[in-house]
């Protein structure tokens, strides 16, 4: 397989340690967002949407969207599982997955930040704080899920699930823009136990041959 991705790109992450969860190999295809890579005709042909990551089957199928993807290795590849085996567990963890993936991250990705700055003449301050409020309130509405659930080491049970796999890279580029982290109890301890994980180690952005830090 091949993935189409970006390093610091949040979605690319979630598939990234869906990949190592499963223990999965795969070609590193950089895309770079922030050089608009994906705008051109090349990434085009593979990403209509012209958004990453795109997952590249063995035989040349086109995935895109990263909760898309993740399921689909989920159903693929079902050793270890990503989403528990009965049904309220799985909605469950559905839901803490798309409050990142649905409510968090759609305000804050690059597109919305460069057009604060571009299109709405938007100081890189004002920018900031956009980011760290939308951020900060969305945590918070985690928090009070996993508080309302039983004691667990990860976000939901004692193995990672899908929504550990949104969680880590929210709040890793959370941590770029110093969003303040304090008294989300649950939600930090399921990152700090993710990144005792080998598999969220492996996928960082750090460890992307594309990392520029």
């Amino acid at each position: 397989m091949k993935l189409h991705n970006y390093f610091r790109s949040s979605a690319s992450f979630r598939v990234r340690i869906a990949l190592a969860l499963k223990g999965l190999g795969y070609e590193y295809l950089p895309v770079h967002l922030v050089k608009g890579e994906h705008r051109q005709e090349k990434y085009a042909a593979v990403s209509p949407s012209q958004l990453v990551p795109t997952l590249e089957l063995d035989d040349g199928q086109l995935l895109g969207q990263s909760m898309a993807i993740i399921e689909y290795l989920d159903e693929t590849h079902p050793n270890p599982p990503l989403l528990p085996s009965d049904p309220l567990g799985r909605a469950h963890v559905r839901a803490l997955a798309q409050l990142v993936a649905c409510e968090i991250h759609p305000l804050n990705n690059l597109r919305v930040l460069k057009y604060l700055v571009r299109e709405l003449k938007v100081d890189e301050e004002a920018k900031n704080t956009w980011y760290r409020h939308w951020v900060r309130s969305g945590l918070e509405m985690v928090e009070r899920e996993l508080q309302r659930l039983p004691a667990a080491r990860y976000a939901y049970g004692d193995t990672p699930t899908l929504a550990d796999c949104c969680l880590v890279p929210q709040i890793f580029n959370g941590q770029r823009f110093n969003v303040d982290f304090s008294g989300l109890t649950r939600t930090m301890a399921a990152f700090e136990a993710c990144m005792q994980h080998p598999a969220f180690q492996q996928a960082q952005p750090a460890h992307c041959p594309d990392n520029e830090a």
